[in-house]
């Protein structure tokens, strides 16, 4: 018996899960052919890999060493199938692509249009939501790209970054409008009431931290977590926020909002596209990503979505 590459991809998902239930479960496989999986790599190199115990799986230190190698072969195996369908030209099918929401409020359609433009034939589905379900659908094979806010470094994922977001001061107030033009101290946002995520949400995190360097307390009138919810009790005078311009672009050209950039500090996140590491990624995936950052690059270019590509 030679190892392959079922086994490679056992080792990858068990040494990240640190449990053979839980990568049974990430996998749709039975945990008993897992467990035989790994059992018949160690036999092969003639090591333990992990040392189990009853909270789960330890990988030991000559499994890490196995591990850098298997990444590697994962990674090679990906560029051998990318150059081969580099020929290819016309895409059918479906694309299952994830987004987060503000994310998918800018780019839906434009990504959507550039795709049928070019691939009438190419079909997508776009999936909303935050990014820990995102990665989590990834790695279940439930969707084949997905656009994410920076998330840990994961073994079982490919992660390209795609540009650095500034976010914005964004109010409704008529007698008091913000301007594009003029920086705001953060500082000024312990002044009034604010609309925010829940602590869960990243943009949440991002805007406590700035906080804290600004040396202020936030004073919280809602939270919402649903990105339409937050911008009708901004429009309604719950209170100001905290966003990125992009998907509110539009109101604040109509007069409905008004945003300011925010500075000492600045808050800012990554965004990221993000596929899984041991499956391989089509061809028609692979365009879809692509059109995605030339989306992006064009957005930021115009001053629509503000921050920078990396």
């Amino acid at each position: 018996m030679s190892m392959d590459v079922v086994q490679l991809k056992t080792l990858i998902h068990v040494a990240e899960l640190g449990s053979l239930s839980k990568a049974a479960d990430r996998l749709h496989i039975a945990q008993p052919a897992l467990s035989r999986q790994i059992r018949l790599l160690e036999k092969e190199l003639g090591v333990f890999l992990f040392e189990r115990h009853g909270r789960g799986m330890v990988i030991t230190d000559v499994g890490r060493e196995v591990l850098e190698h298997a990444t590697r072969v994962m990674f090679e195996l990906e560029a051998i199938r990318n150059s081969v369908a580099e020929g290819r030209r016309t895409f059918r099918g479906m694309v299952v692509m994830g987004m987060t929401p503000t994310v998918a409020e800018i780019m839906t359609v434009p990504l959507v249009n550039e795709i049928k433009k070019a691939h009438p034939e190419l079909s997508i589905r776009v999936l909303s939501a935050f990014s820990g379900h995102l990665l989590d659908w990834l790695q279940r094979g439930e969707l084949e790209l997905a656009v994410s806010y920076d998330p840990e470094p994961l073994r079982s994922l490919r992660i390209k970054p795609i540009m650095i977001e500034n976010l914005m001061y964004v109010s409704a107030d008529k007698e008091h409008p913000l301007n594009l033009d003029v920086p705001v101290p953060f500082a000024e946002l312990g002044k009034v009431e604010l609309v925010l995520p829940s602590p869960r949400h990243g943009l949440r995190g991002i805007v406590e931290a700035c906080a804290r360097e600004a040396g202020v307390e936030l004073k919280t009138s809602v939270e919402a977590d649903s990105f339409g919810a937050m911008i009708d009790l901004v429009r309604n005078g719950f209170g100001a926020t905290v966003l990125p311009l992009a998907p509110i672009y539009s109101l604040v050209n109509a007069g409905h909002l008004s945003a300011a950039p925010l500075v000492d500090p600045t808050p800012a996140r990554k965004l990221v596209m993000a596929h899984s590491a041991d499956r391989p990624v089509s061809p028609a995936a692979r365009f879809v990503g692509e059109t995605f950052r030339n989306i992006a690059a064009d957005l930021v270019a115009r001053d629509v979505w503000i921050g920078h590509m990396i």
